[in-house]
């Protein structure tokens, strides 16, 4: 089943809920999402060297060392 087919038949389950199930399945929702943003920092995480990179990578752009997108791209 496709992913836009599991999204329409949630939507359509959503509609059918009782106020109060629906303040449920919204906590329910709420829940999978901080899930799924902790397991994904937890992947970051794990990678060797990432936060050390990612902290440098935060000094250099406050001293204005990184160069913008925009200039790196080719010009036609």
């Amino acid at each position: 089943m496709s992913t836009a087919v599991v999204r329409r038949q949630a939507k359509d389950r959503i509609d059918q809920l009782s106020p109060e199930r629906l303040r449920v399945a919204d906590e329910l929702l709420a829940y999978l999402l901080d899930k799924e943003s902790d397991e994904a920092t937890e992947e970051l995480l794990n990678i060797p060297g990432f936060v050390e990179a990612f902290e440098k990578a935060k000094r250099e752009e406050a001293a204005g060392l990184l160069t913008p997108l925009e200039k790196l791209r080719r010009k036609p």
